[in-house]
């Protein structure tokens, strides 16, 4: 990879979370603007009003600022609704919550760039699809793999393989729509549209999993 280089910062130096948090915003907007080989640390440094020293004493090269712009895009819009288990008797409402903040991420103008950028790249360098894979659509399954396996313990739903059961989930939310965003033809969703839709793939996707359906 061009643009990596390795810099010791000085021992016990502290990092200004302010800058850090600067460099995280320029990056994203950049990569999305430009894609991963047109944007440069250079050129994340001045969008950050930061020097290229700071730039790399926070991320050791652009692979891991790359990640971390990712990482940082996924939490900014989807919270970890996944561990907020419901009471008894709200799985419904919780799977709607998870559905609706889901659609959020995936059909807004930042994701739809994202996927773009990766698609774009698509086969140009593995370990970088790799890595938005682990910090993004991955994350994701895996936080509702876990809401899944509490949802059969408690025997609100049946699920024999629940990362499985969580990718299928959010395939059908992402449906034609989704599709449709990515390639230009179509426009996002109103509110109404989108927890109408939500709705309808948590009620298609519990009469499948809950015990009374099986």
């Amino acid at each position: 990879m061009s643009d990596k280089i390795v810099q010791n910062a000085g021992p016990g130096r502290p990092k200004d979370p302010a800058k850090r948090e600067a460099i995280l915003q320029a990056a994203q907007q950049l990569f999305l603007r430009s894609g991963y080989e047109g944007t440069s640390m250079d050129a994340i440094a001045t969008e950050a009003g930061v020097s290229k020293l700071t730039v790399y004493s926070h991320f050791t090269d652009k692979e891991t600022l790359y990640a971390a712009a990712i990482r940082a895009v996924c939490e900014a819009q989807l919270p970890d609704l996944f561990f907020d288990y419901p009471q008894q008797g709200e799985i419904r409402q919780a799977l709607r919550r998870i559905g609706d903040a889901f659609c959020r991420l995936i059909n807004s103008a930042e994701s739809i760039a994202l996927h773009r950028l990766l698609v774009s790249m698509a086969g140009q360098d593995f370990k970088l699809a790799q890595l938005f894979y682990e910090v993004g659509p991955q994350r994701v399954c895996d936080g509702l793999a876990q809401f899944l396996r509490q949802a059969d313990r408690r025997g609100e739903l049946c699920i024999d393989d629940p990362l499985e059961t969580a990718r299928q989930f959010f395939t059908l939310l992402k449906g034609d729509h989704h599709f449709r965003l990515l390639i230009g033809y179509g426009e996002v969703m109103s509110e109404q549209e989108r927890q109408q839709h939500v709705a309808v793939i948590v009620e298609l996707f519990l009469h499948l999993y809950t015990p009374t359906a099986r």
